[in-house]
């Protein structure tokens, strides 16, 4: 969850290009799950103290990717999706278990991967499996994902990683499976977080990485009802 102040870390309004950012790729990821490691493992340190924006939030995902699902031609599948950066599985829970026979959680911090299995309650017989790993390195199964969601969480990787993780995204999805990106969007440009080692980008810059990545932008929503004082959060459906 990006604040808007925290623009003020860009001297004269200017943003920072990604390769200032992360020059040294290793500390960027190393720091970032430093930072994790210290977050609790509740909806609320998984939302950065806006645990209250937790309902809006996986009623406006729900809206959006009901928009897609179906068993016509042309409808995505329901058989199994893929929470990236799943923390304690928040997502999970609330959006994708009632819509999908089962899904796998991929996050980089095993503690939070840990309470998941609690957190879930009986729900947790439904997932398939659970993926210790940061996404930079993360191989899904090809053909396997009805739905990838990608949520608070692409600021933690490069542009060529971002780029890269994409691209084997893309072989991981079933015949019209669907990606999703939900994120925070910056005004103009790269703005670095230092605190938690990640950058927020504007919207402009997520879809060249998204056509870098050979995607396609098929449905784009804004989300409507969060704090003022974040940044605005986009949701994108790729293909």
């Amino acid at each position: 969850m990006k604040h808007v102040e925290e623009d003020c870390q860009i001297s004269s309004g200017h943003s920072t290009r990604m390769g200032d950012v992360a020059e040294d790729k290793a500390s960027f990821y190393s720091n970032a799950e430093d930072y994790w490691r210290e977050v609790p493992p509740t909806v609320d340190g998984m939302l950065g103290g806006y645990g209250s924006i937790s309902s809006i939030d996986i009623n406006g995902s729900k809206a959006f990717l009901k928009k897609f699902l179906g068993e016509g031609e042309g409808e995505t599948g329901t058989g199994c999706a893929l929470d990236c950066g799943a923390g304690i599985g928040r997502i999970t829970k609330r959006l994708l278990l009632p819509l999908f026979r089962t899904v796998d959680l991929v996050d980089v911090t095993k503690e939070f991967l840990d309470k998941a299995r609690t957190y879930l309650g009986d729900d947790a017989k439904r997932v398939g499996n659970y993926f210790c790993c940061g996404l930079q390195e993360f191989v899904p199964e090809t053909g396997r994902y009805d739905v990838i969601w990608i949520q608070w969480v692409i600021g933690h990787l490069t542009d060529d990683h971002l780029v890269e993780f994409l691209r084997r995204c893309q072989k991981a999805l079933r015949p019209d499976g669907l990606i999703v990106i939900k994120d925070n969007v910056s005004y103009e440009g790269v703005v670095p977080d230092d605190v938690d080692s990640s950058v927020c980008r504007d919207l402009d810059i997520v879809r060249r990485l998204v056509g870098r990545a050979g995607l396609r932008v098929v449905h784009e929503e804004q989300q409507k009802n969060f704090p003022k004082e974040i940044y605005q959060v986009h949701t994108l459906a790729l293909r």
